[in-house]
């Protein structure tokens, strides 16, 4: 019994409740933000190329490894926004095939 009484004596709290659980409409919220957030980023990322490139064509000072680099981050995040449509599109057929 000592061996109890001495746990007691560090003064454990017991823990609290946190306010973290969002509701349905945050989420969503959250989820939109992020998805608009994304989709703008991949566009700014695009004409971020285009103008180098047109940089590069009309004779301007630009360094052509920046231009690669500009072009190719751009290629990847449009592919990479493309596999994401795809595999929501997926997702959702998949959802609606299902018997309720």
């Amino acid at each position: 019994m000592t061996q109890i009484n001495q746990i007691h004596s560090f003064n454990i709290q017991p823990l609290k409740p946190t306010n973290a659980v969002s509701t349905s409409g945050e989420i969503q919220s959250k989820f939109a933000g992020f998805l608009k957030d994304s989709i703008n980023e991949v566009n700014e990322a695009g004409l971020a190329s285009s103008d180098l490139t047109n940089k590069l064509v009309r004779g301007e000072n630009v360094d052509l490894h920046n231009v690669m680099i500009a072009s190719e981050k751009s290629s990847i995040m449009l592919q990479t926004t493309m596999e994401i449509r795809n595999k929501v599109i997926d997702a959702y057929q998949e959802m609606m095939r299902m018997q309720m």
